[in-house]
């Protein structure tokens, strides 16, 4: 029933393919957002795209004609740092896969990146990945590093169609390896689990909001939170008769669930 989503006060909101594909935003966009702002709803875009950092979000929205603050992004780059911080020593050095939003996320939080050994590999999307990237990698998890993957999302969907996302990147490295990752984006619950932290309230008044049924919805799940799927994305209605889960809502994109969560007001 739509009419519950009344109960709603905070969301915890993908981005790939609920916002945008690629560069071209989502219909309804800035409407979705205008929504939220008019009804006090509280947001946390969680994203397990690690290669941005907040400002390059920020920046990007805004070129879509919707203004958000730092405060209200959490990238899995960002929740990566927030674990690590958690289990290893202030200014530990770690050897990183990933562009500006890992080393930033991870700079921010007092940790040294090393550009050869270290006893720490965090593993995000990075577009300029290269043999030598790989094998320092290799070589540092098969010394002992402790193994940190910042999402497991196997494809990325883009302006061209889906492409290879960091779960491939992590597959490669746990097959020379015979290590897994720890995996700290969604569907682990981890970072949903910040993000409810930063935005307050309970479960019973939160849910997430994503287009992949494998990490948004299933995160979701093992976070204790009710979830909202839009088909603008990755998954699909037809793949929801197999799961042993489901999500709380289905629309076809923002511009529908924005319309129908208004209809119920």
């Amino acid at each position: 029933m739509t009419a519950a989503l009344l109960s709603l006060r905070r969301l915890i909101i993908d981005m790939d393919g609920v916002l945008w594909r690629g560069d071209v935003p989502a219909p309804g966009l800035a409407d979705f957002f205008a929504f939220l702002r008019r009804r006090s709803i509280r947001f946390v875009l969680a994203t397990n795209n690690a290669s941005q950092t907040p400002e390059q979000y920020i920046a990007k929205l805004s070129r879509m004609g919707v203004t958000v603050s730092r405060d209200e992004i959490l990238t899995s780059a960002q929740a990566a740092a927030i674990h690590l911080e958690g289990i290893a020593p202030k200014g530990m050095a770690v050897y990183t896969i990933g562009e500006a939003g890992v080393t930033q996320a991870l700079t921010e939080r007092g940790f040294a990146i090393s550009d050869d050994q270290a006893p720490c590999v965090v593993v995000g999307m990075d577009r300029g990945l290269t043999w030598e990237k790989l094998a320092r990698a290799t070589l540092n998890i098969r010394a002992g590093a402790t193994f940190i993957g910042t999402n497991p999302d196997t494809t990325l969907p883009t302006e061209r169609g889906l492409v290879h996302g960091n779960g491939a990147v992590l597959a490669a490295l746990q097959a020379a390896t015979g290590v897994a990752p720890v995996i700290v984006g969604k569907p682990e619950p981890m970072m949903y689990q910040q993000a409810m932290a930063r935005l307050g309230g309970h479960a019973g008044d939160t849910a997430a909001l994503g287009d992949r049924l494998e990490t948004d919805i299933l995160g979701a799940v093992r976070a204790g939170i009710r979830s909202i799927l839009v088909l603008s994305g990755i998954s699909t209605r037809e793949e929801l008769i197999a799961l042993d889960y489901q999500p709380d809502w289905v629309f076809e994109d923002i511009a529908e669930l924005t319309s129908r969560w208004e209809a119920d007001s």
